[in-house]
């Protein structure tokens, strides 16, 4: 147990030293121990020391709220559940505290240093059909991304490949002659400072799909910490957002047929602000 545990937990959590305080317990109260034989099926509870959480300032704005859906813009840096090093400072938690709804759940996710609209279910009875929705890819998204401008880059085009990530890693990768399972349309829709602001369309949702995309056409998108390079940053440091917006979302509602679209309050470029 004590080698799956270190395999499978976060390499900041000290599971030599929780294991040897008894910080482990079975399903019926009882200490797992290090040498204990690892058995399937088994369930491990523990609980682990949060350390403080500088707050993410910017605000979460509600953009819609009715009886089954909340719909927010949210800010980066801020979690879309929790996670890891990020408990409070996640929308999840902080939501259902601000809004009094303790069952408030996303229907999708967001990555952390990706600003805006996210969806979230208020009751459990809710997320079946709208989570259905974004299982038939029967939701519409669209981004937009501040980027450098390619003369020689011929728009629109649609990014079609084949994308993994390994538990662990920090990138995802391109896998060439793989079957595709990722596809974006990107288009350059104006210019901001020398720069192009792109219309980015997913029709997959593979984790880090448009950071990965922009960066094969030679276009990172500003201020990412992990492409074309992996920068090391401050979990405090909040000062250079990943220019990188949800900005749009539309589908019609499973429950009543009607037809719904969203649209973020913020714009490029994101400001350290929100």
């Amino acid at each position: 147990m004590g080698a799956w545990l270190r395999d499978r937990l976060p390499e900041h959590v000290d599971v030599p030293q929780m294991l040897e305080a008894h910080r482990f317990v079975d399903e019926d109260g009882r200490p797992v121990r290090s040498e204990d034989p690892y058995a399937p099926h088994r369930f491990v509870w523990f609980h682990r020391d949060l350390r403080e959480e500088p707050e993410v300032t910017a605000p979460i704005h509600v953009v819609h709220r009715d009886e089954r859906l909340v719909v927010v813009d949210k800010p980066a840096f801020l979690s879309t559940i929790p996670r890891g090093r990020h408990v409070t400072q996640s929308v999840v938690v902080r939501l259902r505290a601000e809004l009094g709804l303790p069952d408030l759940s996303p229907l999708h996710r967001l990555d952390r240093v990706t600003s805006g609209l996210l969806m979230l279910a208020t009751e459990p009875r809710w997320r079946g059909p709208y989570q259905t929705l974004f299982e038939h890819r029967a939701v519409e998204k669209t981004y937009w991304a501040l980027a450098p401008l390619r003369e020689d880059l011929v728009l629109p085009v649609v990014v079609r490949d084949h994308l993994h990530k390994e538990r662990g890693a920090w990138q995802a990768e391109v896998v060439p002659g793989a079957p595709v399972n990722a596809e974006t349309l990107v288009e350059l829709e104006s210019g901001v400072d020398g720069r192009g602001v792109y219309r980015l369309t997913p029709r997959t949702g593979r984790t880090h799909q448009l950071r990965v995309h922009l960066h094969g056409l030679g276009i990172p998108i500003v201020d990412d910490p992990l492409y074309p390079v992996v920068h090391e940053v401050e979990v405090d440091d909040f000062s250079r957002p990943l220019q990188l917006l949800a900005g749009e979302i539309a589908f019609t509602d499973p429950v009543d047929g009607t037809p719904r679209r969203f649209r973020s309050v913020r714009r490029l470029p994101l400001s350290a602000e929100g």
